[in-house]
């Protein structure tokens, strides 16, 4: 039950992704949205540092069930928009 309800507020950190998609990638409600991300993670499953968040970036654009899984719940391309998102966030903080 505490599985699921962590997953549930996952995806919906992906539901918001989706509802900023039309904003610039660089713009600042898209950026802290990727902070919220990180955080999320950080406080729930292990240190996300920016090395981490970059890796998983990958893996949510990189096709297969989880970018299916984040672009159902969240609309068509939320997925490949993440990750473009963390590459400006990460890169920002480099």
């Amino acid at each position: 039950e505490d599985e699921q309800k962590l997953a549930d507020a996952l995806l919906h950190l992906f539901v918001e992704f989706g509802a900023l998609k039309s904003l610039d990638a660089a713009a600042a409600p898209v950026q802290s949205q990727v902070k919220c991300l990180q955080d999320f993670i950080t406080e729930h499953c292990y240190t996300c540092s920016n090395k981490i968040l970059l890796g998983l970036g990958k893996m949510y654009s990189g096709g297969g069930a989880l970018s299916e899984s984040i672009d159902e719940a969240s609309g068509e391309g939320t997925a490949l928009f993440v990750a473009r998102v963390i590459d400006i966030y990460c890169a920002a903080r480099s």
